[in-house]
């Protein structure tokens, strides 16, 4: 005589849920096992001399017990999970128990519609790509390990189901998730909730990570965060079967904005990186700076040398955004040419080096001055209130820094990182005097184009500092 427990998922409420094969053996099965709230689901199919066995929430484990004690008296046995078994089931614990016990009960599993498949089918169509799902319940999972889960989801774009995301002794880990994503993801990521799918409560909402309120969420509702290329059309979640990011430019009137370009994506996952390398927590506008600054260079000594008045990239990105920024001047070519041309054109700013300006030349040789120094004589002539980023000649610097005590020239700002070892130090100790002119300075001898004009580039795109997203412009 074989000795048999079924374990079947009956989906998540509502009859039509619950597949053909799963009515049939509870139909033929002499002993139903399962959470009380669980048998209204599927009592037209229990027979009238089947026995119901049904014990509160949290007793999985007497449950399986009593499957196993049935079994073995040659029942056939039944143990009803809502959703599919295997999902947060009872079918892993029958196994293990099965294992641990060497009994030789059969154990065979029949699948049912998962809670997050029929959200995700009242939804629209969200699971359309990579997806993963998330318990939020710290009761058997510490939640270190449930928050390293988060993070790895968040960064690797993964579509994500939350199950267990709020009750009301668990109020805070939702919110939790939430501030998670939004480090990784745009605020626009949409996201959407499903509460009692499938049943007579049900409710449905769709909106952004940013706007997403965990209050509104309790342990009967289902979250899914889409992924960067999930959009909104006809109030329907959709997330694309892949990565087109030609397809994406041709849906942009039904999505907020194109989705990051795969170059994007990889400086995303290095600014994380460095972000989880560094040292000390810093204020959001010099850690923007110095992230930029270490992803240019590799170089993590940047944390002890690049200096930042508070607030000045801020502060330029401000009259970036306002007009009264709209020229950057650079020492020499190389640092206009690293300053990306996206971001320019975007913001409608003028990047500009008077270093092959014939009139430089002249003037080099008339005065006795280097090339650089007349570069910036012409430059403060015609811009004295630009953006002057220097990546390469400490004598640049030095011939700013004296047109400005003269009256010359009033910035908006200052990016010093001349390199070398002849008066860059000392160029740099000038700078620093002038408390009234927002400035970004890398310290001692280091510096570079490189560095100039990626330290623009952090200017030019503060507003995705909060949500740690470089590279739009790439």
């Amino acid at each position: 005589m074989e000795k048999k427990i079924y374990v079947v998922g009956i989906g998540p409420g509502s009859p039509e849920d619950v597949t053909p094969a799963v009515r049939q053996v509870i139909a033929t099965s002499d002993v139903i096992v399962g959470y009380h709230r669980y048998f209204p689901f599927v009592s037209p199919w229990i027979r009238p001399d089947a026995l119901c066995v049904d014990t509160g929430m949290k007793h999985e484990q007497e449950r399986a017990e009593q499957a196993f004690r049935y079994a073995d008296e040659g029942q056939t046995v039944c143990v009803i999970s809502s959703g599919d078994a295997g999902i947060y089931g009872m079918a892993p614990l029958l196994y293990e128990m099965k294992s641990e016990s060497h009994s030789d009960v059969t154990i065979e599993v029949l699948p049912g519609i998962s809670a997050f498949q029929k959200a995700a089918s009242l939804l629209g169509a969200p699971i359309g790509h990579d997806t993963c799902i998330i318990s939020l319940s710290d009761l058997m999972t510490p939640w270190e390990v449930i928050e390293r889960r988060l993070i790895a989801a968040a960064e690797a774009d993964f579509v994500t189901a939350l199950y267990n995301p709020r009750s009301n002794g668990r109020y805070w880990q939702l919110h939790r998730a939430k501030e998670l994503f939004l480090k990784a993801r745009r605020g626009d990521n949409v996201v959407g909730y499903v509460r009692q799918a499938g049943r007579d409560e049900q409710a449905i909402k769709v909106t952004t990570l940013a706007a997403f309120n965990p209050e509104e969420v309790d342990m009967f509702t289902i979250v899914i965060i889409g992924n960067s290329q999930s959009y909104i059309s006809d109030s329907k979640m959709i997330t694309p079967r892949g990565y087109n990011i030609e397809e994406a430019k041709g849906r942009k009137a039904e999505r907020s904005e194109v989705r990051d370009s795969v170059g994007q994506t990889i400086m995303m996952e290095s600014f994380r990186t460095i972000a989880g390398e560094l040292k000390r927590d810093y204020p959001s506008d010099h850690k923007w700076a110095l992230l930029h600054a270490i992803h240019t260079t590799a170089d993590f000594e940047m944390e002890d040398i690049l200096y930042t008045d508070p607030g000045a990239v801020e502060t330029l990105y401000r009259k970036v955004k306002d007009g009264s920024l709209k020229t950057i001047v650079s020492d020499v070519t190389m640092v206009t040419s690293g300053i990306r041309k996206g971001a320019l054109q975007r913001l409608a700013i003028e990047a500009k080096c008077y270093l092959a300006d014939p009139r430089a030349a002249e003037m080099a040789s008339a005065q006795g001055i280097t090339r650089t120094q007349a570069g910036i004589r012409l430059a403060v002539a015609e811009h004295p209130d630009a953006l002057f980023a220097f990546g390469n000649a400490p004598t640049a610097l030095m011939e700013l820094c004296d047109l400005i005590r003269k009256g010359y020239a009033h910035p908006a700002g200052i990016i010093a990182a001349p390199v070398g070892f002849v008066h860059v130090r000392e160029s740099k100790y000038m700078v620093k005097t002038f408390k009234d002119i927002p400035k970004i300075i890398v310290e001692g001898r280091k510096g570079g184009s490189g560095l100039a004009a990626t330290l623009c580039n952090a200017i030019l795109t503060f507003d995705d500092a909060a949500q740690l997203k470089p590279g739009r412009d790439l």
